[in-house]
């Protein structure tokens, strides 16, 4: 039997450790960390995650599935209420870091059972309200900050062209070093890496700037 840490992240700059941390802190012992990095967990269901798919094929009954809260499962209700009963159905039991919340499908007990599955119902639909409520409030902000100050708001302007952008996208897919690059395209180490670690926000951020000056 093992216990497994699911953790996901949906920006760039986060990170992962301070899960394992968290899950450690609170009396769990990791036996392996599942893990996605920069997923959205709104617009990717759990099994469309790569790590997460991962979870299906490696969890087995009498195994503990551990996650921060069960928004790091998803944002999505229907998908997160169906992923944990599955688990549950497998003889998996579903344990939160915050609150201590354990869900166990051993249980025949039908007011137990009541109890449970309404819990989990309030938790996923909960986490999708702050998604959205969220997401509204970033568009209200975006759009009163371009308002104010649309200059300010795309940000320092790229140090990269176009050209560069697709010099660095389509040696990075070839495996090159950031070092290498940098030399090839006349790019910092740094502005290579910020391109690397986040290719959909380096282009979004140039794209931005070229509607500005087209």
């Amino acid at each position: 039997m093992a216990t497994i840490l699911y953790a996901r992240v949906s920006t760039a700059d986060q990170t992962l450790s301070h899960q394992k941390a968290q899950a450690e802190a609170a009396g769990f012992t990791i036996d392996e960390v599942v893990s996605d990095h920069g997923i959205s967990g709104i617009s990717t269901t759990l099994r469309e995650r790569p790590q997460g798919r991962r979870l299906f094929d490696m969890l087995r009954r009498g195994d503990t599935l551990v996650v921060r809260w069960v928004d790091r499962l998803g944002r999505n209700y229907q998908d997160v209420t169906d992923c944990i009963r599955e688990f549950m159905r497998r003889g998996v039991v579903v344990r939160t870091v915050i609150n201590g919340l354990t869900f166990d499908g051993a249980t025949k007990d039908p007011m137990q059972e009541a109890v449970r599955d309404a819990l989990i119902a309030f938790m996923a639909a909960t986490a999708q309200a702050q998604a959205e409520a969220t997401k509204e409030a970033q568009k209200a902000g975006i759009a009163a900050a371009r308002e104010r100050a649309p200059e300010s708001y795309l940000g320092r302007k790229p140090s990269y062209d176009r050209q560069a952008l697709t010099v660095v996208t389509d040696l990075l897919a070839q495996g090159a070093g950031t070092s290498a690059i940098a030399k090839e395209t006349g790019l910092t180490r740094q502005a290579v890496l910020r391109i690397k670690a986040d290719p959909a926000h380096a282009d979004g951020a140039l794209r931005a700037w070229e509607e500005r000056t087209a």
